[in-house]
């Protein structure tokens, strides 16, 4: 299940990265600046972190057969736009508030996944696989410009996203019409009573954090295709390195949520790290040289990139007895993110260049490792003030609050 719920994602995450991987190409046919384009990727994110906070009641009355047709259709349906009809600017907007509503539905199908399946002693795990989707979603996105881009041209790779949902749909009516032979069952309606919630302070500077990272890590993204471009790369060569990058990011990933299950805590200092590599990496990137973007590229990609999985379960685990309002307030702040970086950073490069915004992508990364760091100080003293029930869990082991985090 955590394979399939990391494909949905995937699926719902690939667009402003196909976009951006392409960016030179679409921004020529289509006829527009550097300011527009971060407008639409920001669109796709806004759009998202709208539809997931007002649809969240309604979602969890649905099967995941429904979330499923509904993911797939609206991903069907934005490829298919996205092919035929995006013509300018305001077509390319239009068609990414489709494609950010199935983004909204394919998280909810995957997250649905999640917690109908996945046992405590894993979750770290697969909070890892399953936040590999976004940089799985930009390797794809830079290997389809050497490939099907380079052979057929941009809206070729949107083709593919429109199979891919044509192939969820059928899938999801397969749930469907297995669960009717069946018979309908009862849907719970029982809940534990929410005797404890995570501390306001640290879960809002956490969020902060990583509406900070992910503006900076999203203008990575979608922009760096567009730098290796004016230092002297092919977009072939920056479709590779972006693969590259993002490859080593899912490992890392995978990884660290690995750790996470056999670690004793401690894991938001590791976010932090990883954060401030990502600092270091878009220092780099200001050098105009194709060698500074190779190196520091992967850097940020790679190891700056890496945290969202880890950060999502330290957080989750220590919202009590509402871990879904631990969770939602970090998923926010990583769709706001999302949407303000292209569009903020966008217009920054398109008015004052590259080299000063990733300097303000840097000093993003940087901030946010800050954050992190003070909101553990909170989170522990939280713990010591209100020690849980009972001991956190790592595997077979149980381990004392003050460690967790």
């Amino acid at each position: 299940m955590m394979a399939v719920a990391s494909a949905v994602t995937t699926l719902g995450a690939i667009p402003p990265f196909l976009l951006g991987a392409q960016a030179v190409e679409i921004r020529e046919d289509l006829d527009f600046g550097l300011g527009a384009f971060g407008v639409a990727v920001s669109l796709f994110f806004a759009t998202a972190a709208l539809a997931t906070l007002s649809t969240s009641s309604v979602v969890d009355r649905l099967s995941r057969g429904l979330l499923l047709l509904l993911a797939g259709a609206l991903v069907t349906g934005g490829g298919l736009a996205m092919t035929l009809l995006a013509s300018g600017r305001w077509s390319l907007m239009a068609v990414m508030v489709v494609l950010g509503l199935g983004n909204a539905a394919c998280q909810a199908t995957a997250n649905s996944l999640m917690a109908r399946t996945l046992p405590p002693d894993r979750r770290g795990l697969g909070f890892g696989v399953k936040q590999s989707a976004v940089p799985l979603a930009i390797m794809l996105g830079g290997l389809a410009v050497p490939t099907t881009g380079a052979i057929w041209g941009w809206r070729s790779t949107f083709v593919i996203t429109t199979c891919l949902g044509v192939l969820v749909m059928l899938g999801a009516t397969g749930l469907l019409l297995r669960g009717r032979r069946r018979g309908r069952r009862p849907a719970s309606t029982t809940a534990a009573d929410l005797l404890e919630s995570p501390p306001t302070l640290p879960l809002l500077l956490a969020a902060i954090a990583i509406t900070l990272a992910s503006a900076a890590a999203n203008y990575v993204g979608s922009f760096a295709a567009s730098w290796g471009f004016e230092v002297g790369l092919s977009p072939s060569q920056t479709g590779i390195l972006m693969a590259l990058g993002s490859g080593g990011s899912i490992a890392l990933r995978v990884f660290s949520g690995w750790r996470a299950d056999h670690r004793h805590g401690a894991n938001l200092p590791v976010v932090a790290a990883m954060m401030w590599v990502g600092t270091l990496g878009c220092l780099g990137l200001m050098v105009p040289s194709p060698w500074a973007f190779w190196v520091f590229g992967l850097l940020a990609f790679s190891i700056g990139w890496s945290w969202p999985g880890l950060l999502l379960y330290a957080v989750a685990r220590l919202g009590r007895d509402n871990p879904a309002q631990a969770s939602a307030a970090i998923q926010a702040g990583a769709f706001a993110g999302g949407a303000l970086g292209p569009a903020l950073l966008g217009g920054l490069s398109g008015a004052a260049g590259f080299p000063l915004t990733w300097a303000v992508a840097a000093g993003c990364f940087a901030i946010a490792g800050a954050l992190i760091l003070l909101s553990r100080r909170l989170f522990t003293a939280d713990l010591l003030a209100r020690p849980p029930r009972e001991p956190f869990t790592y595997g077979r082991s149980k381990v004392t609050p003050p460690r967790e985090v």
